[in-house]
């Protein structure tokens, strides 16, 4: 598989990413620092996002339903040089069906995870998948 992203960003100015239709706008500046996504944060979200992805796709495999499902990600960061060196995330699926296994699932998902696979060749990863049932 291939794939193509184009960011731009103007001096003194912001950036923004466009992955298809959609555009992410993201902080260069100091002055959007507590409003803007850093790139940081967008690495993170990517994660995020390659574990949802994943929920969703195993959901069909495993024929599990679910209604939602919630990622939180920690980080921890280093300075010399800079980069991530763990991360830390909780995982949680609202779902009262049976045939939901969770263990199963983690492997699933760190198994076949692209960006998970990815990211756990430079840094430590660990997380916990949780569920609540429906209500």
């Amino acid at each position: 598989m291939k794939y193509h992203i184009k960011a731009s960003s103007i001096s003194n100015q912001d950036a923004v990413v466009h992955i298809k239709q959609s555009k992410i706008d993201f902080g260069t500046t100091t002055k959007t620092a507590g409003i803007l996504p850093n790139p940081a944060e967008l690495f993170l979200s990517s994660f995020a996002s390659c574990i949802l992805k994943n929920v969703e796709r195993f959901s069909n495999m495993m024929k599990f339903n679910y209604t939602k499902a919630t990622i939180e990600v920690n980080a921890t960061r280093l300075e010399n040089p800079p980069r991530m060196e763990s991360i830390i995330y909780n995982l949680t699926i609202q779902s009262s069906d049976k045939k939901l296994n969770s263990d199963l699932l983690k492997k699933n998902i760190e198994k076949f995870g692209t960006i998970y696979n990815t990211v756990k060749l430079s840094c430590s990863i660990s997380g916990t998948i949780s569920t609540n049932e429906n209500v």
